[in-house]
């Protein structure tokens, strides 16, 4: 019987001593040291090690292959050697119920190799008895220097405490099969995170991958050339304290799954994110790309959803490459300036598609509660030199608080179906040089090019609102295709230009029809336009020429005009044309001081019979007071009868196009929504503000 044992155990260390061997990739067997892990107890084979009960200490730099069952113990690195420590991991399955399994409490830098073939888990408890004045450890795999990761094996890690891996230097990840669950976050380097490879997937509560030094610019940063990442985390997906920059890879986040969690950021830098290559797909409750200064992204494959912003950049949002697919936001690029220099972008926004705005602390009426909101200063721009963007948005299809810029590219805007928005909404001028722009959408805010644009374009509005995919079709007086175009909802207005638009040249505009072409985002290429029915033809007589009914048109949104310069159409009944400091029929001259009619900012101040003084809830002479859907009734001498298609007489059912219940339905109380010193346009219906362009979103903003 006692050589019966003595055989057993001969057999384990020499199994062990083989495992060992077989482990070590980098260095010859003779410089391994060997550990062997058995349950409550350790022994080793070799120097520069420790084994105190269940837990070894390497106090020497070397090469260590550990393998076994640890059931409540740990692995401990503390020495002072300028060389790295080696650690190979070749089947280990380590638990701790007080302390991290494997703890680096001092070295130059820790090497963790997963040894070819080999499955190794490591697990915490929910509670650590000794900590140090730091709190730490504070993850199932922590080190207080350098950490690498590397091999070709597996590991899980179970991080019941806190922190899943942690580095309170830099962490970097170049290979293995690697499975974290955390209560807290996944993998964290406070100096810095990168991965070159491997395939890593987190479950965690906190943040998936973070990198947290705020007190050194050169540090706080992760970086991702390669591997495969599937990331569920309750807040931020990946959060770099600095800069995030992604240059390859397959990468998959789902952010903000908790419900306590006040970030839930699919990828956020606090100075810049920077995408050149790589394959990411982005499920956020918050932005899915966020950063507190720059946003550029060069190439890559991204498809985005969020609940917030697809991509939210506080200074500067550039692209330059990369095929971009927003498939759910809120709005899908937000930034004070914004530049598209290339790359293929179509993106579906339940507000605004693009919008510049300069982040601020003033309320957005018209925004989401709790969020960042954007303040109006006029000095946003949207600069479009290049590339395809498509646009299908239920807000503004481009809202720009400041200038529109275009040189080159495409762009196709869907816009909204309802007259509080408009497919084109700016501040200041849009100027157009070249490539090819369309946007379709409702007339009751809808906006064109200037006149300062060097291309042509045309404006049209139908009588009616258009089914959607009722294709438009425009060609020359020669019957040459200049655009067919199926739009994605419902539309009355339409603006195109293009440098097929030649001054001078007659063309002919069709609704209806059928096309044997092909169809890519709704814009038609070759094949035979079957006509349908002719709707009008127009010369190009100027850089901006209007086309159609203007019943839908406020004033002042004319292309690329002010209140009341309703050029080059003849002004409705009432409209004082070019001049609207002279007051108005049935108004004090010099009283309106360019605003629309009903405002109290700086207008409609006199006592005149039939205006409220400064208070638009006192209602007028024959109304009931506070009773704004009778407000107008039979005033202003006939001034503001017929100022607008359609007649105030009914009570503002005249005042936009289809009734005033688009105001009524965004502010149910009326009379608070119009008692503002900027009354109509203050109130929250974003109609108004869109008709008074010297200050339409400094109001709503």
């Amino acid at each position: 019987m006692r050589k019966l044992t003595v055989l057993l155990f001969a057999c384990t260390f020499m199994l062990a001593f083989t495992a060992c061997v077989e482990g070590d990739t980098s260095t010859g067997a003779s410089d391994v040291s060997c550990i062997a892990l058995q349950g409550n107890s350790i022994t080793l084979d070799g120097d520069g090690a420790t084994v105190a009960g269940s837990s070894v200490t390497i106090t020497s730099a070397g090469t260590y292959s550990i393998s076994g069952s640890l059931a409540d113990g740990q692995i401990l690195v503390d020495t002072t050697d300028s060389e790295n420590v080696n650690i190979i991991l070749n089947g280990v399955d380590i638990s701790c119920s007080t302390s991290a399994p494997i703890h680096v409490l001092n070295a130059e830098k820790v090497v963790i190799t997963l040894a070819d073939g080999s499955r190794n888990s490591v697990k915490d408890g929910n509670s650590y008895s000794v900590l140090d004045e730091d709190s730490e450890p504070n993850a199932a795999i922590f080190s207080k220097d350098d950490l690498t990761i590397k091999g070709s094996g597996t590991l899980t890690v179970d991080a019941n405490y806190n922190d899943g891996i942690t580095s309170k230097d830099d962490l970097k990840i170049t290979g293995g099969v690697i499975s974290v669950q955390a209560v807290n976050d996944g993998i964290r380097g406070r100096d810095s995170v990168e991965i070159k490879g491997g395939t890593i997937s987190v479950n965690a509560a906190g943040d998936g991958i973070q990198s947290n030094n705020d007190e050194d610019t050169e540090k706080g940063y992760i970086a991702i050339e390669d591997g495969t990442l599937l990331i569920v985390a309750g807040a931020d997906g990946i959060q770099a304290e600095t800069s995030l920059t992604i240059s390859g890879g397959d990468i998959t986040v789902t952010s903000g799954t908790g419900s306590d969690s006040d970030s839930g950021k699919g990828l956020k830098a606090g100075v810049a994110v920077t995408i050149t290559g790589g394959t990411l797909s982005i499920n956020a409750s918050d932005d899915a790309v966020h950063s507190n200064d720059s946003v550029g992204i060069d190439g890559g494959d991204l498809t985005l959803a969020s609940s917030d912003d697809a991509i939210h950049a506080d200074s500067s949002l550039e692209i330059n490459g990369g095929d971009i697919t927003i498939t759910r936001c809120y709005e899908g690029l937000d930034s004070a300036a914004i530049t598209l220099n290339g790359g293929n972008v179509h993106l579906v926004a339940r507000d605004d598609g693009i919008n510049a705005v300069t982040k601020g602390t003033s309320s957005d009426m018209m925004g989401r509660p709790g969020q960042n909101n954007g303040e109006a200063t006029g000095s946003n721009t949207l600069t479009i030199n290049g590339g395809y963007l498509v646009v299908n948005a239920d807000g503004d299809g481009l809202d720009i608080n400041g200038p529109i810029t275009m040189t080159a590219g495409t762009v196709i805007v869907n816009g909204p179906t309802n007259n509080g928005n408009g497919p084109v909404d700016y501040l200041g001028s849009f100027s157009i040089s070249g490539g090819d722009f369309l946007a379709v959408g409702s007339a009751g805010m809808a906006m064109g090019p200037s006149t300062s644009s060097t291309q042509n374009s045309m404006m049209l509005t139908y009588a009616g609102t258009q089914a959607a995919g009722t294709l438009i079709h425009i060609e020359s007086a020669d019957g040459d295709d200049i655009l067919t175009f199926a739009p994605a909802k419902a539309y009355q207005s339409v603006v195109f230009s293009s440098p097929e638009l030649s001054s001078s040249s007659e063309y002919v505009v069709y609704s209806g029809g059928s096309s044997s072409g092909t169809s890519t985002d709704g814009l038609y290429s070759g094949g035979t336009y079957t006509p349908g029915t002719e709707v009008t033809r127009f010369t190009v007589s100027g850089t901006v020429t209007t086309v159609g009914s203007q019943n839908g048109q406020m004033p002042g949104i004319m292309p690329g005009t002010m209140p009341g310069n309703m050029t080059p159409n003849t002004p409705a009944p009432g409209n004082m044309v070019n001049n609207r400091t002279s007051g108005m029929p049935g108004n004090p001259a010099n009283n309106m001081n360019g605003y629309v009619p009903g405002n109290a900012a700086g207008g409609m101040t006199s006592n005149t019979p039939g205006n409220a003084v400064n208070n638009r809830t006192s209602g007028m002479p024959g109304n009931p007071a506070n009773n704004m859907n009778g407000y107008v009734q039979g005033n202003a001498a006939g001034g503001m009868n017929g100022y607008m298609p359609g007649s105030f007489s009914s009570g503002m059912t005249g005042y936009i196009p289809g009734s005033a219940s688009s105001i009524t339905t965004r502010n149910p109380s009326v009379t608070q929504g119009y008692s503002s010193v900027y009354g109509i346009a203050a109130a929250q219906t974003g109609a108004f503000s869109h008709g008074v362009t010297s200050y339409r979103k400094s109001i709503i903003r």
